[in-house]
């Protein structure tokens, strides 16, 4: 799993992930976010077209980027979902809790 983190300016963040987001891979793309946690009114995007497979432990971290996003007047998106994950989104409701494009 890879999470790569670009910024345009100090608040608007893009994300992508390439790989597996499951339980061994989610500590390393905690710690990738870092930043994106930590800054107050993040404007943040998600790409994941090459996201293959997420687990309980990848939800936890949109999770908690939604969370942190949202308690300071940011935002998440999340982009090119492929069918299996956008799956996992709708069974759980996180489809309808994020803007997803």
């Amino acid at each position: 799993m890879t999470t790569t983190v670009t910024t345009t300016d100090n608040t608007t963040f893009t994300v992508t992930m390439d790989g597996r987001l499951d339980t061994a891979a989610s500590q390393q793309c905690l710690e990738d976010l870092k930043t994106v946690l930590e800054t107050p009114g993040a404007n943040i995007t998600v790409d994941c077209t090459d996201l293959e497979y997420i687990s309980s432990s990848g939800l936890r971290i949109f999770l908690t980027l939604y969370k942190s996003a949202f308690a300071t007047k940011g935002s998440l998106r999340v982009t090119n979902l492929n069918p299996d994950v956008r799956n996992i989104f709708n069974i759980t409701g996180f489809s309808k809790r994020f803007g997803i494009e």
